[in-house]
Parts: structure tokens; sequence; C-alpha cells
């Protein structure tokens, strides 16, 4: 029996590298990947993981400057055969593109400026000044983000119907200003303003300064990363916004963006996709170069908002 163990074991042991052997010859040691290989391997695997995000895209982008038979041409092509803009000129001869993205770019910014203003106030009066039933208050507000905008379509239309201001834009720009993007906003400055010392506040009123001075000479100063990220969840929220819109909106001189990418149809009602796909790439670009340019700000402004308190 122990014949026949040391039989099976001296094979198994003939199998483990003999570690001064390793030494004499570096050559026979495990090799390891270099940094470069380790670099090259780490982004080739992160641009596998991209292509289902960079692709929709890279396709609205090609087929914007196709034919509408060279889009649905079988097998596919990456590149257009012969580049051309014109679905980007139709785009504006079908419909009053221009004036549609300058309703959307106005209604954006003016709403966006509003929700900075009122979220840095509300967030700075629920985090430093200490009034009777504080918490249950911020409480009721939070419940506004739980009510989807659906539920209260029908009778903010009402309501703005019985003032006469359907088909025009004051519908959008006070529901969107005083709506759900400035709950989570008054939420997001909050969570800042609860990060800052109180002897940052001690030392501003020992120098005479009252409440009003030291939020805009002090707390919105060091609040410009919490209020960028703010800034640019509003504009987004903002400018993709549909659903209001169509209730609300009936002109086509009045359309936003998003409303008018939907009417770009042919005589027999059919999709006119290259023009539509125009329209989209330039709808999408001020998006991607505001976040391009301010992403270091999203970025820190979430680190230091959303994930503390």
């Amino acid at each position: 029996m122990r014949t026949d163990v040391a039989a099976t074991a001296e094979p198994a042991a003939s199998l483990i590298p003999n570690l001064d052997e390793i030494a004499d010859h570096p050559s026979r040691a495990p090799r390891r990947l270099s940094p470069a290989w380790k670099k090259v391997i780490f982004y080739g695997a992160l641009s596998v993981i991209a292509i289902p995000f960079v692709f929709p895209t890279w396709w609205m982008i090609t087929s914007s400057l196709k034919p509408v038979n060279e889009i649905f041409a079988f097998p596919p092509s990456l590149w257009p055969a012969d580049p051309t803009l014109q679905a980007y000129v139709d785009a504006f001869t079908i419909q009053p593109f221009a004036r549609q993205y300058f309703n959307s770019v106005y209604i954006a910014v003016f709403v966006t400026l509003g929700t900075m203003l009122i979220s840095a106030m509300a967030g700075y009066a629920f985090a430093r000044i200490r009034f009777p039933g504080q918490n249950l208050l911020f409480m009721v507000v939070l419940v506004g983000l739980l009510i989807p905008s659906e539920v209260t379509i029908v009778p903010l239309f009402q309501m703005f119907n019985s003032w006469g201001l359907v088909n025009t834009h004051w519908p959008l720009l006070l529901v969107t200003t005083f709506g759900a993007p400035s709950v989570l906003a008054t939420f997001i400055m909050r969570q800042f303003f609860l990060t800052l010392p109180v002897e940052l506040e001690e030392a501003a009123r020992l120098d005479g300064l009252g409440r009003w001075a030291i939020w805009w000479r002090i707390a919105l100063p060091l609040s410009r990363t919490a209020l960028a990220a703010v800034a640019i969840f509003t504009f987004l929220h903002v400018w993709n916004l549909y659903l209001e819109p169509t209730v609300y909106l009936l002109s086509p001189e009045l359309f936003t963006l998003p409303q008018a990418l939907t009417r770009y149809t042919d005589a027999y009602g059919g999709e006119m996709w290259n023009v539509q796909m125009a329209a989209s790439t330039m709808t999408a670009l001020p998006v991607l170069i505001v976040f391009v340019f301010a992403q270091k700000q999203f970025v820190e402004g979430l680190a230091q908002t959303g994930l503390k308190g």
C-alpha cells in the first residue's frame, strides 16, 4: 500500500516547480503582463462595453447623412456611401424648426435658472433655519417626488384652461419650475448646506451679516458644484420634456423640440427617417456639449450633495 502511495505521489511532486531551478532559469518563471499590456486590455474592455452606448448615437448621426433607401439597405453600412446634408435643410423647411429650437432653449434656460434660485433658497432654509415642523414640512415637500406627473396632468390642464393659458408657454414654465425638478433640486441643495460648518455662519454674524447676506455672500458662492448638478439635472429634464408640451401646446410655432420631432412625416403619413435623424442630431448636440464641459462639476456636485447627510 505504501508503495502505491509513493508511486502516485512522486509524479505529482514532480509537477511542482523547483524554486531553485526557477531562480537559476528566470525564463521558466510565470510571466506577468507588463503595465502597457494591462492598459491595452483595460481600454479594450472599456471600448467593447461602450459599444451599446455609442452605437445608437453613431447610427443617428450617420443616418442623418444618408437617403432613406440607404438607411434600410441590407447589409447595413456604418458610413454613408454618398453623404448629403439635404436632411438638415429639410428639417428647417418642413417645420419652423428654428422657432421650435428657440422655444426649447429659452424654456430650458428660464426653468433652470428659476429652479436653481428656488432650490438654493428652500434648501438653505430647510438646512440652516430652525422652525417648528421643519422636518415634517420637508417630508411633505419630498412627497412631491412620489407623485407621477401623469396623475396631475388633467387637473392642471383644466386649471390652466380656465385661466386661458392653454396653447401658451406659461404652463410649461410654471409647472416645471415649481414641480418635481424643484423638489429634487431642493433635496440636493439641503444636503449640501447641511455640510457647511456652523462656525462659518457664527463668524459671519460676528461681522454683522444678517441671514440674507449670509446666504447670498457666503453659502451661495460655496455651493457652486451643487448648483451645477442641479442645473444639469433640470436642463436635461426640461429639454427632454414631451408629455406636458403635447398636452398644453397646439400651434407648431409654439412646439418644443421633442414634440416637433414626431411631426416629420410625408404626404402619406410615413416617417421621414433621415430628416428625423437630422433633427434629433441637432437636438442632442447642445446637451452633449453642456455635459462634456460640465461633467466635472456634475460629478463633484453629486459627490458633495446626494450621497451625504
